[in-house]
């Protein structure tokens, strides 16, 4: 019965923290797309898509370990793999939530930008490229929603995964004297 709770909590707890998680990848998507079509200078695009990476990945180390350590909190009988596993399904949520955001933004909300992109490349690369690799590149292109969503979930989901592992070696925190015994004499 208690590892039944202690799934459920882990689950619900996992599904809270995947939303916030694919929430914030996915703000930091489409901030950066913007910063990307405001004909900013090439610098200055670059040094705020920079400063928006260096917050978008330190807040989601913080978002993960911070989800983690209230799930330990929340579930006293937890262990460390438990909350490795808390945090591998919290990676696998926010890797589903924010591959189908790009599947949706690639095939739907900026498809128009992505062709326009699409087109210019292939104009510039087109003297070097021979009609059987035109083709084989157009037919990819018509592949791309799909590429991008299993590429951005098997990514997002081993990148999650990695740091739960890294993250669930401290939480919850080891007694390094639970153990000890004073020798009675």
């Amino acid at each position: 019965m208690e590892q039944n709770l202690i799934r459920k909590n882990m689950w619900n707890g996992a599904a809270k923290a995947g939303l916030a998680l694919g929430a914030v990848s996915s703000a930091y998507l489409f901030i950066n797309q913007f910063i990307g079509t405001a004909g900013l200078p090439a610098f200055v695009t670059t040094l705020i898509n920079g400063i928006f990476w260096v917050a978008k990945f330190g807040g989601c180390i913080w978002l993960m370990s911070i989800s983690m350590k209230r799930f330990a909190q929340d579930n006293p009988q937890a262990d460390n793999s438990t909350t490795m596993k808390f945090g591998t399904a919290s990676a696998l949520l926010s890797a589903l939530v924010y591959a189908a955001v790009t599947f949706a933004n690639v095939s739907f909300i900026s498809a128009d930008l992505f062709a326009e992109q699409f087109d210019i490349v292939m104009q510039q690369m087109a003297p070097m490229m021979d009609s059987n690799t035109m083709d084989a590149v157009d037919s990819m292109m018509e592949m791309m929603p799909e590429i991008t969503f299993f590429s951005n979930l098997i990514y997002c989901f081993i990148y999650g995964a990695l740091l739960s592992v890294i993250l669930s070696r401290n939480i919850p925190s080891k007694d390094p004297f639970a153990n000890y015994k004073p020798d009675e004499q």
